[in-house]
């Protein structure tokens, strides 16, 4: 049975141009959507939407007007939240993708968070597969005009969103490792870090080679990686982070020295990664 699929497109500019927003969140379900000038995000101007006859703004009171003792967790019907980072799709921008079942409202206060960023949404989807809804923006750099290639911007991109499910879709909180420090309620489950860690290496051509790792989330992970990364010499090409409720699942495109890395370099990453992403973390107060 073939599934069924829909799309719209958005246009988002923080200038003058005309912007074409689809809204939905937790409490209503637009059948349409109005467009028109407008003058920015900030200051008094508000975008509005339109449902039928009703008039219902992108206000932060409506959408976190959710008390905790209110919220019902079900693990098992509860969507997973995705963030995904593609930097390989698109030439002159980086790719995010944003799901949560059909939950995912909200977008004008995360594309809001982005430009505080110093980034510039170019464009965006919207599409809904089956009961998954998927958001997803180009991003580019306000100062250059070009894609994120700072692996510290991409991190603050990754957890400024995760963030942003957590103030706006509160039921999250439970279903991601952020969860344990800004969300409402932290992961019932934890996972066992040497369980969930998998780092692999393999060909991608002559020129370079793929890297798979997938563990437990947490902030900073992107930004030692690719430190880790650069201390053996290693130089990331472009790279797909997804991020997927608890765990990391991110793939690099690696070479050394303008070529593919040999089995025995290979090793050396797989090891000083793997050490890194199971060593237990010390706690500060010990020392």
């Amino acid at each position: 049975m073939a599934m069924a699929t829909s799309s719209s497109t958005f246009i988002a500019s923080f200038n003058t141009s005309p912007y074409l927003f689809p809204c939905r969140s937790r409490f209503l379900e637009p059948e349409f959507v109005a467009h028109g000038p407008h003058r920015g995000l900030g200051g008094g101007a508000r975008p509005i939407f339109l449902r039928k006859w009703n008039i219902v703004s992108a206000s932060s009171n409506a959408l976190n007007a959710v008390s905790p003792a209110s919220l019902v967790f079900d693990e098992d019907n509860d969507p997973m939240p995705i963030v995904l980072i593609d930097q390989d799709s698109d030439s002159f921008a980086t790719i995010v993708e944003v799901s949560f079942g059909d939950r995912l409202g909200a977008l004008i206060d995360t594309m809001r968070a982005l430009k505080d960023l110093g980034l510039d949404v170019a464009k965006g989807t919207v599409s809904t597969e089956g009961p998954v809804k998927k958001t997803k923006f180009y991003l580019t750099r306000l100062d250059s005009g070009r894609k994120v290639e700072d692996p510290d911007l991409l991190e603050s991109i990754r957890l400024t969103i995760i963030n942003n499910l957590l103030k706006y879709h509160p039921e999250s909180s439970q279903l991601l490792a952020m969860g344990e420090a800004f969300g409402i309620q932290p992961p019932e489950k934890k996972l066992d870090i040497d369980i969930a860690t998998h780092v692999h290496v393999r060909a991608d051509g002559p020129k370079r080679s793929l890297l798979c790792l997938e563990t437990a989330d947490r902030p900073g992970l992107l930004v030692e990686v690719i430190k880790i990364l650069a201390d053996i010499n290693i130089e990331v090409e472009s790279a797909e982070i997804d991020t997927e409720g608890l765990v990391a699942k991110d793939k690099f495109h690696v070479s050394y020295g303008g070529a593919a890395l040999n089995s025995s370099l290979s090793q050396v990453l797989v090891n000083c990664l793997r050490y890194y992403l199971r060593r237990p973390e010390t706690d500060v107060d010990s020392y």
